[in-house]
C-alpha cells in the first residue's frame, strides 16, 4: 500500500480508529498474488477502498465520533432543556400524557397495550445501553413497556425503590443517553429524504448548514429527541406534522442565518400545531415553554 495513502489518513483524526484494519487489510489485497493478470482486478478493489474511506469522512458517523466529555456536556444541556436538570425530572409522567418521560431526553414510555400518536423511544434506549455494556436495574430488566398505567399510578410510587433505582441509572448513564440521541441524528437524514424526496435538494442543503457548526448541531440533535423526526404519519394533527422534516420545510432555501432561520421556522410550525390539536389537549398550555426552549438554541 503506498505509503502517502495510509499516511493521509492516519493524520485524519476522524478515521483513526478505522487505520489500523484497513491498512492491514489493503496490505493483504497487494500481496496476494504478483500474476500481472490480476494487477487490473487489485486496482479496483483499491479503488473502491478508498472510496469507502471518503464516505466515511463524510459520513454522519465520522462527523459525530464525539468524546464522553463532549457527551456529558450535551447530556447536561439537553437534561436542563427538558426538566432543569433534576433528578427526580429523570422519571416523570406529563399531565395531559397518557405516557412516562423517562431520562435526559424524557424518552418516551408507554405501558404495555398502549400507543398513542408519538413515537416510543426509551425501550430503544434500553437496547442501546444494554451494546454499550451497561447492566439494567431488575425494574427495567423486568419491563420494556412501562408498568404503570396512569400518572396517578406512577407517582403514587415514585418514591419508591424500582423508581428510585430508575434514576440513580438514569444519573449515571447521562452521557451515554447523548450517545444515543448523536445515534438518532446520525440515522435521521436518509429518513427526512426518503419521506419528502421532491425536497431533497433543499432538506440537504439546510440539514448541512445547520451541521456545519456546533450550535447547528446540537439543535438538530435535541429538536429530533425534543419533537421527532416528522416522518411518522401517525404525528400529524389535520395531516400536518410538526417535527424535524417539517420545521425544514418550513425554512428558507437559502439562508446565511441557519440557526435562526430554525428556530424562527420551529416556532411558526410549533404554532400550527397547537391550533391544530383537539380543544381538549389544551396544548397552549406548553407553547409558550416550547418557544423558550427554541430560543434557547441562540444562546
Amino acid at each position: 500500500m503506498p505509503k502517502h495513502i495510509f499516511l493521509f489518513f492516519r493524520k485524519n483524526a476522524v478515521l483513526s480508529s478505522y487505520t489500523t484494519p484497513i491498512k492491514s487489510l489493503l496490505e493483504d489485497l497487494f500481496s496476494l498474488t504478483t500474476n500481472k493478470g490480476l494487477v487490473s482486478a487489485k486496482k479496483k478493489i483499491y479503488s473502491l477502498l478508498i472510496g469507502i474511506l471518503f464516505f466515511l469522512i463524510c459520513s454522519p458517523l465520522g462527523a459525530h465520533n464525539i468524546s464522553e466529555d463532549a457527551a456529558l456536556e450535551m447530556a447536561q444541556k439537553i437534561w436542563y432543556n427538558e426538566c432543569r436538570g433534576t433528578i427526580k425530572g429523570l422519571t416523570s409522567w406529563n399531565d395531559g400524557e397518557d405516557f412516562a418521560s423517562m431520562g435526559i431526553g424524557h424518552f418516551i414510555w408507554y405501558p404495555e397495550g398502549r400507543m398513542g400518536v408519538f413515537e416510543e423511544t426509551f425501550p430503544h434506549l434500553l437496547t442501546f445501553l444494554e451494546s454499550r455494556g451497561k447492566i439494567l436495574p431488575p425494574p427495567l430488566q423486568k419491563n420494556r413497556k412501562c408498568p404503570w398505567y396512569t400518572k396517578k399510578d406512577f407517582e403514587k410510587d415514585f418514591d419508591e425503590s424500582s423508581l428510585r433505582k430508575i434514576r440513580r441509572f438514569l444519573y449515571e448513564t447521562r452521557s451515554d443517553q447523548a450517545l444515543f440521541m448523536v445515534k438518532r441524528l446520525e440515522e435521521s437524514l436518509p429518513k427526512l429524504l426518503a419521506c419528502a424526496p421532491k425536497e431533497k435538494e433543499h432538506i440537504e442543503t439546510l440539514f448541512q448548514s445547520l451541521l456545519a457548526n456546533t450550535k447547528g448541531t446540537f439543535i438538530l440533535l435535541d429538536y429530533i429527541n425534543f419533537k421527532g423526526y416528522g416522518t411518522s404519519p401517525n404525528e400529524r394533527y389535520q395531516e400536518q406534522g410538526w417535527g424535524l422534516l417539517q420545521v425544514l420545510l418550513a425554512m428558507p432555501p437559502k439562508t446565511e442565518k441557519p440557526c435562526e432561520d430554525f428556530v424562527a421556522a420551529a416556532k411558526k410550525v410549533l404554532t400550527r400545531r397547537v391550533k391544530n390539536s383537539l380543544p381538549e389537549r389544551r396544548e397552549d398550555r406548553w407553547l409558550e415553554g416550547w418557544h423558550k426552549r427554541l430560543e434557547r438554541y441562540l444562546d
